[in-house]
């Protein structure tokens, strides 16, 4: 069976963002199209959400605790029909020991003055939520702590002691409020397998919850920066596949095998500035990894889901290399399509290959992705075509099916294509948006295939980083004898 873990979790820009309306018409296509289960951002006890709020004055002196925007955030995501994935951080102002920050927006990356009052702050958070929302609800919501922490620019100092202390300090706060809530971590980047051993002898050694593991999978090199953007080397797609795997090897045999998997962040660049993102290239490269992750975790969180996003200052571009499968405005990236294409697969796999997914619904009709295998810097360049051919079971009365194909590739169906010719507006004219919008649609087709023997003959050419979605419904030929369209012009028998 096909499992969700392709569109279980999908990551945002910082949760402040979910006040603007062009983050939430995105969502809200998004959702339409697509139909994520949580959401993940960076941003929840940020000053720039206000939940923290120490006072001193008038004689009175303590800390008060707002929820006015963070209930905002939230009712809008549960009105889309999407949860919360809560990651606690970063630190608030108020509460840091220190004055570091990351990113345009200073999210403070230092730990707290003091972890009584973290906790404090924790549990106030959960049980707000809990009244407004209720515990069941909660419940549903997994609680992540920090974000990569090995890495000195999200963490002080990078320091795996502290943010042990930090762990647990947090986990407990967690279980305080409610033992079923589900909190784990450490959320570590790629390249930092060295933290998995003491991570899983600290969690033992403490006795401390740990309801799932998390972590980051990116394939690209160093930064070459340019002005408003950097180029990067990329390795071959299937390294995110090895990524997703290696956790569960590392840890067989601890207390941690077993646990739930999930890769909170995930793309080729873990960069916001990177044009590959605005690319079919993007979406090919993941094709085979959204058909394949789910053998080896339970979400995989494609970083973002949208280009309202401001880590490096606001974006100068309407394409910029964002991480988002939109545009703001609205404009569908190839990477969208390969998501809305996933959304149309059925539960059962029938087939796959490097290439290739193939699926059934329930009712029998068969959907198949397709895709040209991509490879890295490394590798040769991809050919101007690519062709597969597949024989699918169609078990029905019918003589013929009704094939209906969606392509995207370097042309069609992409709007940086049509920007890059349009001499790459920053800020398109309303014409030039309507323009992008056109480009940016796949490009369809139908045909009529007949099946022999109960199967169909499916064969598929793509053009250079291309994608596709082919689905086919058996046909019931419901023609009167009387019909003859040879006779619509008037020219049968002449």
């Amino acid at each position: 069976m096909l499992t969700e873990a392709w569109r279980n979790v999908v990551g945002t820009g910082r949760l402040n963002l979910a006040l603007r309306a062009d983050y939430r018409d995105s969502l809200a296509l998004v959702q339409s199209e697509i139909g994520f289960r949580h959401i993940r951002g960076h941003g929840l006890l940020s000053d720039d959400l206000g939940v923290h709020r120490p006072y001193d004055a008038a004689g009175h002196r303590g800390t008060r605790y707002s929820f006015t925007y963070v209930d905002q955030v939230l009712d809008c995501y549960l009105e889309l029909g999407i949860r919360p994935f809560l990651e606690l951080g970063f630190m608030p102002s108020g509460l840091a020991s220190g004055e570091q920050t990351v990113f345009w927006w200073e999210g403070n990356v230092t730990p707290p003055a003091d972890y009584a009052e973290w906790a404090a702050l924790i549990r106030a958070l959960l049980r707000h939520l809990i009244s407004r929302y209720g515990i069941d609800e909660v419940r549903t919501w997994p609680i992540e702590v920090w974000n990569e922490p090995n890495l000195v620019h999200f963490w002080q100092d990078a320091d795996r002691e502290e943010y042990f202390r930090l762990y647990e300090a947090s986990v407990l706060a967690v279980k305080d409020v409610d033992a079923e809530l589900t909190v784990g971590g450490p959320a570590i980047s790629p390249g930092a397998d060295e933290w998995w051993g003491p991570f899983a002898d600290f969690v033992s050694r403490r006795d401390l919850p740990a309801d799932f593991l998390s972590f980051h999978a990116y394939t690209s090199g160093p930064s070459e920066t340019v002005p408003f953007g950097v180029y990067q080397t990329l390795r071959h797609p299937s390294d995110l596949l090895g990524q997703f795997a290696r956790p569960a090897e590392l840890l067989a045999g601890t207390r941690l095998e077993g646990l739930p998997l999930h890769v909170t962040e995930f793309n080729t660049s873990y960069r916001p500035d990177n044009p590959v993102h605005d690319t079919a290239y993007n979406a090919a490269a993941l094709a085979p990894v959204l058909a394949g992750g789910g053998d080896h975790v339970d979400s995989f969180a494609y970083w973002t889901f949208c280009d309202v996003f401001e880590e490096e200052n606001i974006p100068t571009a309407i394409f910029h290399g964002g991480f988002g499968m939109l545009t703001h405005r609205q404009i569908k990236k190839p990477t969208f399509h390969l998501y809305a294409f996933m959304a149309r697969m059925g539960p059962e796999i029938l087939a796959r290959g490097q290439d290739h997914l193939v699926t059934r619904h329930p009712d029998g009709r068969i959907a198949v992705l397709a895709w040209q295998s991509v490879g890295g810097t490394d590798d040769p360049e991809e050919p101007a075509e690519h062709r597969l051919s597949l024989s699918l079971p169609m078990t029905s009365p019918a003589g013929s099916v009704y094939a209906r194909r969606s392509d995207v590739d370097g042309e069609r169906g992409n709007a940086f294509t049509a920007w890059q010719r349009l001499g790459r507006p920053a800020s398109p004219t309303r014409r030039q948006e309507e323009a992008l919008r056109e480009a940016a649609e796949p490009v369809r087709s139908h045909s009529s295939l007949p099946i022999a023997d109960g199967r169909v003959r499916l064969d598929v050419t793509l053009q250079r980083h291309g994608i596709a979605l082919i689905e086919l419904d058996a046909v019931i030929d419901e023609t009167p004898p009387w019909l003859d369209d040879r006779r619509i012009l008037g020219r049968a028998g002449r």
